[in-house]
């Protein structure tokens, strides 16, 4: 039976920047339409730097300010004193994410998942038997990524925020249901579920928005941040951990698996950015060539 364990800095952030100036009455429409600076649209002396295109609809540029907001808040909240009490649900719920990549791997690779464990300091473990090891050693920390990679390929339509926190939470009671191994776990994955379905069906479709927003940049930086944290054990320490499993089974040192699943998050979430802002028309879409 394997074990696959996941181991243990204010800024504010306006849409607008304004800069005054007395004398400087002018207006500047940057031709590439994605940066417009428009001096004394509001007040005379005043500068307004808008960072989205004149055409935007209304529906994008309000996804665009949920994030930059999500993500202010997200800093502001890092350096606030017992900050991280304050997302620490979020902590876990990246844990769940985390473990239940390393057991749906293990079951679509005709493997078995025996129970799957959330500890208080949000780190976890599953334990799987048979199934493809190296698959389901890389799955935890990449399903992390790709999840909130996924969540900022959708954010631009705002529709589809009740949904995805329905299907996540769905997701969350399952591997509750038929995974988790004590009662901490039990209780971790019920709460996290209720709190999702309270947010899709008693919060409005504006709110939901937002929230998964902020999830969404919750779950983008604990991704990279326990990435991190992997890449430190793995170069200091013999800890056991995901990478010390590929190492043990490929021969290959635990910190360039570290490495390679940095890397390849990295640029999971640079693509996920980048579908983001074609979604929403910051920058063209690439054409479809005609044969």
């Amino acid at each position: 039976m394997a074990r696959f364990a996941k181991n243990f800095g204010a800024i504010a952030f306006r849409p607008f920047m304004r800069i005054n100036v007395s004398v400087i009455r002018r207006r500047i429409f940057m031709t590439a339409d994605i940066f417009m600076l428009n001096c004394g649209a509001e007040r005379p002396g005043f500068i307004v730097l808008r960072v989205m295109p004149k055409t935007l609809h209304k529906q994008h540029k309000e996804s665009i300010g949920f994030l930059l907001v999500a993500t202010a808040l997200t800093i502001v909240i890092s350096y606030m004193p017992f900050g991280e009490f304050v997302v620490y649900p979020l902590r876990l719920f990246v844990t769940f994410i985390h473990e239940g990549g390393h057991a749906l791997a293990a079951l679509l690779t005709l493997g078995s998942v025996h129970r799957l464990a959330i500890h208080a300091n949000a780190s976890g473990e599953t334990y799987t038997s048979g199934g493809l090891s190296l698959l389901i050693s890389s799955a935890g920390y990449l399903a992390s990524t790709a999840y909130g990679a996924g969540l900022l390929t959708l954010l631009h339509d705002s529709g589809r925020a009740k949904a995805v926190l329905t299907i996540t939470a769905a997701i969350i009671l399952t591997l509750t249901g038929f995974f988790a191994a004590d009662q901490f776990s039990l209780f971790i994955g019920i709460a996290l579920t209720g709190l999702l379905i309270w947010v899709a069906i008693g919060w409005s479709a504006r709110w939901a928005h937002f929230f998964l927003s902020f999830l969404a940049v919750q779950c983008c930086l604990n991704a990279l941040y326990d990435l991190k944290t992997l890449f430190l054990i793995s170069a200091t320490t013999n800890l056991h951990s995901d990478a010390v499993n590929m190492q043990e089974a490929t021969m290959i040192p635990a910190v360039i698996w570290a490495s390679a699943w940095t890397i390849l998050s990295i640029l999971a979430l640079a693509l996920a950015l980048k579908i983001y802002a074609q979604n929403l028309g910051l920058i063209p879409k690439p054409s479809k060539s005609r044969v």
